[in-house]
């Protein structure tokens, strides 16, 4: 009976080793990763100094270096029916999508990128002087579907937690916490409904001041919008991007009330 017992351990902890369910999937993720280190270890690394078109030249390598680091967080809704069903989403190569984090409903944080590689998550878009954020942030998918399910307590903790670990692994600036609908408001509008405040509350991201001021004469939306890092080329879908993230009403319109503009004029003071 012992040796039984013995036995089945040790299957099931291969098993588990092995990825269980995952396996197949596991086992991709590991050569990928594999063939990335060949990349990172090359030395000398002829791979790129050989495609110069230039006779006069050497590789000499310096002693100064480090492994790029994350300078951005985005924050997603997974616009899907579960944790699962999201995995499953991020295991097809055909969607092509990925995201370093996902959050469940039940709070359960599952990473599924390496945060020093880059994950599929932001697409076109723009921040600041920035269009490639998959190249400069973490993605995190929260388990939501856009449009009825709550925000529950259970997975905003779990993500405050996460967040804690970015900001403070990676040193983060409070400013560089945005959504998805920040960076590309011309597609997306998530995370909809999204508590930001809470976050703001604790570091990760900036709320209005609760007394507001009435913006001076001249103040231009479109330069505030600017500074803060909405692309204003479209200035319609800024706003609408803006509206998503902090007035959380009427934001399929791209009329500023004067309500609005007394937000919009908080915030930018912020990032001066």
């Amino acid at each position: 009976m012992l040796k039984n017992a013995i036995t089945y351990l040790f299957i099931a902890a291969l098993a588990t080793s092995c990825g269980g369910k995952y396996a197949a999937t596991e086992k991709v993720y590991k050569r990928k990763a594999k063939e990335y280190s060949t990349i990172y270890k090359e030395a000398p690394v002829k791979s790129q100094i050989e495609k110069i078109a230039a006779d006069n030249k050497e590789w000499i390598g310096s002693i100064n270096f480090g492994m790029r680091k994350p300078n951005y967080v985005m924050i997603h809704h997974t616009a899907q029916k579960s944790l699962d069903q999201t995995v499953k989403t991020f295991h097809s190569e055909r969607a092509g999508v990925s995201s370093h984090y996902v959050i469940g409903r039940d709070g359960k944080i599952v990473q599924m990128v390496n945060d020093y590689y880059r994950a599929h998550h932001a697409g076109l878009g723009r921040w600041g002087n920035d269009t490639d954020l998959n190249s400069s942030s973490i993605g995190i998918e929260l388990d939501n579907n856009g449009t009825t399910d709550p925000w529950t307590d259970v997975q905003i903790n779990a993500l405050v937690q996460l967040l804690t670990y970015l900001k403070d692994t990676y040193k983060i600036p409070q400013a560089n916490f945005i959504g998805h609908m920040d960076y590309a408001p011309t597609r997306k509008n998530d995370p909809s409904r999204f508590p930001w405040k809470t976050l703001a509350d604790k570091g990760f991201g900036y709320w209005y001041d609760e007394v507001l001021e009435t913006p001076p004469v001249g103040f231009d939306p479109k330069i505030a919008l600017r500074i803060i890092g909405y692309d204003v080329k479209n200035l319609d879908a800024a706003i609408k991007g803006f509206k998503y993230h902090y007035i959380q009403k009427d934001v399929t319109s791209a009329n500023l009330t004067e309500q609005d503009l007394k937000i919009l004029y908080s915030i930018f003071k912020k990032f001066l």
